[in-house]
């Protein structure tokens, strides 16, 4: 049976271009697999706490010499991770804000990219754990980033597809709805190409 976490980070719960497309992406994924069980995180209607002293110190303390306090400190990172884990397929809604993520799928990362539970370290340098897993990430953007002078300044891909790989994650399709600031006719045409390509990942 697959398994798909479906991560929002829009700070908007109306008329969000990022929560409308990967929703409908996600009713293409159960067409095409109705036993498929979704997971939902929304991590900007019910944001993550950003991480303390306390919860790095429980982090770095094996479970078993945990207190009680250090286990309820990480309670919450360890479920994070476990959705994570568990997930065949990850849908992300990513909006771009000032140049990069939002600040909650900031602080969604800084919960799962955990030493020896995402990734490790060898000898031979990092290595990523969460293999074997698609990643979808649906990004909404009010200029054009991908190409053109704005390039850049593009922080947002280049940084998902960097710390996603660092955690064996590197399975990862972008489609990008960008240029939404820019008129009507901008997001209608933004809009028609994110759809198009959602019909060609998930023919149903």
């Amino acid at each position: 049976m697959t398994t798909i976490l479906h991560i929002n980070s829009s700070a908007r719960t109306n008329g969000s271009i990022s929560r409308d497309v990967t929703a409908e992406f996600i009713t293409r994924l159960q067409a095409a697999d109705p036993a498929a069980v979704v997971v939902e995180r929304d991590v900007a209607s019910t944001p993550l706490p950003h991480l303390t002293e306390q919860v790095l110190g429980a982090f770095f303390t094996s479970v078993e010499n945990r207190s009680a306090q250090q286990s309820a400190d990480a309670r919450l990172s360890d479920t994070l991770v476990s959705e994570l884990k568990a997930a065949d397929i990850i849908v992300i809604g990513a909006p771009m804000y000032n140049f990069s993520v939002t600040s909650s799928l900031k602080a969604w990362i800084d919960h799962v990219a955990r030493a020896g539970q995402t990734f490790q370290y060898t000898e031979k340098g990092p290595v990523g754990l969460l293999t074997g897993k698609k990643v979808f990430v649906f990004t909404a953007r009010g200029g054009v980033y991908s190409s053109g002078p704005a390039q850049g300044m593009d922080f947002h891909e280049t940084y998902l597809r960097a710390v996603l790989g660092f955690m064996g994650l590197d399975d990862i399709t972008f489609v990008h709805s960008e240029g939404l600031a820019m008129g009507e006719e901008a997001v209608t045409r933004a809009l028609t190409q994110t759809r198009s390509t959602m019909a060609a990942l998930i023919p149903v």
